[in-house]
């Protein structure tokens, strides 16, 4: 795939403690295959599915142990002036711009509201060489305590337009490149538990939700939320077996309308 537009959600990773318990839940709940350890580069494991780099896994760095978390990647054509904006709007470089032999570099970020997520300027590594697919990144969302600081920061730092949905039971904002949707704000509410901090959810597509949470469960990871139902698919919230959250979505099943969108950028 070509270098995706400034924004553009390009690559997931995730530290684990235990990387072959990694290994063998994913592979059992989305299928996937993983690439050689690089040793070169802290044993990054890439993550295939049908022979296509969706994601990889990594043993955490020494001092960096704790809970597992995915981490969503922006592409960016510069990361180290994303870096800076990512400052001048309030947020924090967790790390500064880091050149990763010729794949790339990437740098590490908290936006205002406490959410995580990476940087990604392409070299030879471009990001996803599939999406949308089963077994392949789907979707992401920011899940942040405090919207009123991560709504201005994102389409400050990238070039995205934002659209809230119209219903008053939800506050959820859809961040788009061109018109195209490419990633969710929802705001937390007092159902989750105190201790959760802001987080980005990524959602990895599968071909039956249903079936994909019973391998899930059976793996050991822990259901939070669903199966349900929406306009985008029949969708469940997960942990898996070390506390990474994630979801899984068939998008191929969809139930009741697309709720209606007002402009707010």
């Amino acid at each position: 795939m070509a270098v995706m537009p400034e924004g553009t959600p390009c690559w997931v990773d995730a530290m684990f403690s235990d990387v072959e318990g990694a290994k063998s839940f994913y592979g059992d709940v989305l299928g996937w295959t993983f690439g050689d350890a690089s040793s070169e580069y802290g044993n990054y494991t890439q993550a295939y599915s049908d022979g296509k780099a969706v994601a990889a896994v990594v043993p955490p760095m020494p001092g960096q142990e704790g809970q597992s978390a995915w981490c969503l990647y922006l592409a960016s054509p510069d990361a180290a002036a994303t870096a800076e904006k990512i400052k001048d709007n309030g947020g924090e470089v967790l790390m500064e711009p880091m050149r990763v032999s010729d794949f790339g570099t990437m740098s590490l970020a908290r936006d205002p509201g406490g959410a995580v997520f990476g940087v990604w300027q392409a070299g030879v590594h471009e990001g996803f060489e599939k999406i949308g697919e089963p077994g392949a990144y789907a979707w992401a969302e920011v899940f942040t305590r405090d919207p009123g600081k991560s709504d201005p920061f994102f389409p400050a730092v990238f070039p995205f337009g934002a659209q809230q949905v119209q219903d008053d039971n939800v506050d959820f904002r859809v961040f788009g490149i061109d018109g195209r949707p490419v990633l969710g704000r929802m705001a937390m509410t007092d159902d989750f538990p105190p201790e959760v901090p802001s987080y980005v959810n990524v959602y990895f597509a599968v071909d039956d939700c249903d079936a994909a949470v019973e391998r899930a469960t059976a793996s050991g990871a822990t259901l939070r939320f669903g199966p349900v139902d929406s306009p985008y698919g029949r969708f469940a919230a997960l942990s898996d077996p070390q506390g990474a959250a994630f979801s899984v979505i068939d998008m191929s099943t969809t139930q009741g309308e697309v709720p209606g969108m007002a402009d707010v950028s």
